[in-house]
């Protein structure tokens, strides 16, 4: 049997909302495995999907450059938020934000390109971390572009010109009115942030997450004992109220819940005075899927999980 620690139920507990017991009692069931685990609890009714925001760990900044219908978000992390309020720091998330809309997504291509003032990003790197003693990195990048219309930002928790902790962009394909076009952009990016949606429609949701979420709902309506042919309608329309939830054109816009997102765009095309299609967006959390380790809650479960 699989050593269940009492971070392990914490951590359960924390992505699932489920209780401490029933965590507990999910993890030695599955042996340790939190996904397993994750999808147990949600087949008993006992949890929510499971959360992928809230549990930050990394520091850093999440930075935007843009130039025309083209824009990127960088994501270079610290090991503290002190380094993260560093000028030198901030400009060189800015910087290297700069170099990516002209290098790429590509991070490794980001790093060998050439830094503003000499050098390589890079080294530009690797001179701040032995200036100011602290680990930094680049982690990601990503890039936007359409050939006729506008990409979009916001960022959330904003520290500085093009610097924050959340980032967004938005590319809106449309041969209207440019003002016009960002400003619903910029609504839709906010939305982005507030809403985080895992994709862009049905379509791009990764199968292997249907799959699982196919199963889970089937397994949670099989539970109740009604017969084949009404698990799977029950199935289908799980499924769609799954899609509603996490796919962006579905979700009920927060400027205006009684539209969803795509209506809203839409009806956009009315003030500027062209069709406008969403092509896609980019959603960059600081820190997101990176763990802190935390000690003194841990003991704490412990204590009221009985070890």
């Amino acid at each position: 049997m699989a050593d269940i620690t009492a971070s392990m139920v914490k951590e359960l507990r924390e992505k699932t909302d489920a209780g401490m017991m029933d965590c507990k009692a999910a993890l030695n069931e599955t042996g340790g495995d939190m996904e397993a685990a994750i999808d147990l609890l949600r087949k008993k009714g006992l949890a929510k999907a499971a959360k992928k925001a809230g549990r930050v760990a990394a520091e850093g900044l999440v930075g935007i450059a843009s130039a025309g219908p083209k824009a990127v978000v960088v994501e270079l992390n610290s090991e503290t938020d002190f380094v993260a309020r560093n000028d030198a720091f901030q400009a060189l998330v800015r910087n290297t934000a700069a170099v990516a809309l002209k290098a790429g997504s590509d991070v490794e291509a980001i790093k060998g390109a050439a830094y503003p003032g000499g050098g390589t990003v890079q080294e530009a790197i690797a001179n701040l971390v032995a200036t100011i003693g602290e680990n930094m990195s680049l982690r990601r990048a990503a890039v936007l572009e359409v050939s006729s219309g506008v990409v979009s930002s916001y960022l959330h928790n904003a520290v500085g010109d093009g610097l924050g902790k959340i980032g967004v962009l938005v590319a809106l394909e449309s041969t209207g009115n440019a003002e016009a076009l960002a400003t619903i952009g910029k609504q839709v990016a906010m939305h982005v942030a507030a809403a985080n949606p895992v994709a862009l429609d049905s379509a791009s949701v990764d199968p292997a997450v249907v799959a699982r979420e196919r199963n889970v709902i089937s397994e949670k309506a099989k539970a109740t004992g009604k017969p084949d042919n009404v698990i799977e309608k029950i199935v289908e329309s799980g499924l769609k109220t799954f899609f509603k939830e996490v796919c962006l054109v579905d979700q009920p816009f927060i400027h205006d819940p009684g539209k969803t997102v795509l209506q809203a765009v839409n009806e956009a095309a009315k003030t500027v005075g062209a069709p406008v299609v969403l092509k896609g967006f980019v959603r960059y959390a600081l820190g997101e899927g990176i763990e802190k380790e935390t000690t003194d809650f841990a003991a704490e479960v412990a204590a009221a999980a009985g070890g």
